[in-house]
């Protein structure tokens, strides 16, 4: 799965995107470079993001998705929102996922929007919100709380009328865990995968992955800067885009069934040799 974040304030591609003719380009060529999914999502789900108003959400995601229908646009749009309204909206311009990053805990309805239309849903486990999942505790024991949280979003999905083939789970990575859980997590992806659902692992260029890169530097006395802040997005420091084909490949190895990646040309190469061990 292709990201494709059409925000100004995206945690990683820094706004470029924001740009309707460089998003709609973007789009066909993460097409281009063997994605099998495009996810395009309106609103930063970063630590701390505000929430967008629909109105606005619907601006920047649905003339791109019209767009990309019409350039003839051949692998399913995933649409990265919880809002019932832009979820319906999207399904209606040709969308036929709707990831959810709350797992259906936050509109009630969107749970019937994605029913009527007979779409795909990826529900998502997150703690609290973008804004205040960081500011949590602790979870004390991560994976029994992540798989009861992905067991109430599968009770709503089917009490909603979803197909019970149409689901994806996703652990969330990131989501207000720590940096140690989150390895936790994708070691421990069958534990998921029991509930009887395809799995998504999203760990592209996350920051548990940046913190552990610097973390193993610092304590191996590396003088060096690791991951270092580049002057423009598409040059991606070597240590993060490694450190998440090594993450890509452990999930893979360990059952996810779609990983969800900026740089679908690199990981293309990484997803097929990793597929070779894991069957």
């Amino acid at each position: 799965m292709g990201i494709l974040n059409v925000t100004p304030d995206s945690f990683s591609e820094r706004g470029v995107y924001f740009d309707r003719k460089a998003a709609i380009a973007r789009g066909l060529e993460i097409e281009r470079e063997g994605a099998d999914l495009l996810d395009i999502g309106g609103e930063s789900t970063r630590p701390g993001a505000l929430p967008v108003e629909p109105e606005e959400e619907l601006d920047r995601t649905i003339p791109v998705i019209e767009a990309l229908k019409r350039k003839g646009l051949r692998i399913p749009i995933s649409i990265d929102t919880y809002k019932a309204r832009v979820a319906e909206r999207a399904l209606a311009a040709g969308a036929e996922i709707v990831n959810d990053v709350s797992g259906l805990r936050f509109d009630a309805s969107l749970g019937e929007v994605v029913a009527r239309f007979r779409a795909g849903i990826v529900l998502m486990h997150i703690r609290g919100t973008p804004r205040t999942m960081q500011a949590l505790p602790p979870l004390r024991d991560v994976i029994p709380a992540v798989r009861r949280g992905l067991a109430g979003s599968i009770r709503r999905a089917l009490q909603a009328g979803v197909g019970k083939h149409r689901i994806i789970l996703d652990p969330g990575l990131g989501f207000g865990k720590t940096v140690a859980q989150n390895f936790e997590l994708i070691n421990a992806l069958r534990r998921f995968a029991s509930l009887g659902y395809p799995i998504l692992v999203g760990p592209s260029r996350k920051s548990f992955v940046r913190a552990a890169i610097i973390r193993a530097a610092t304590h191996s006395g590396s003088s060096g800067q690791p991951v270092r802040e580049q002057a423009r997005f598409g040059s991606v420091p070597d240590e993060l885009l490694f450190g998440t084909a090594a993450a890509v490949t452990v999930a893979i190895l360990n059952g996810a069934h779609i990983v969800r990646v900026h740089d679908v040309r690199h990981m293309l190469s990484v997803v097929r040799i990793a597929d070779r061990f894991a069957s």
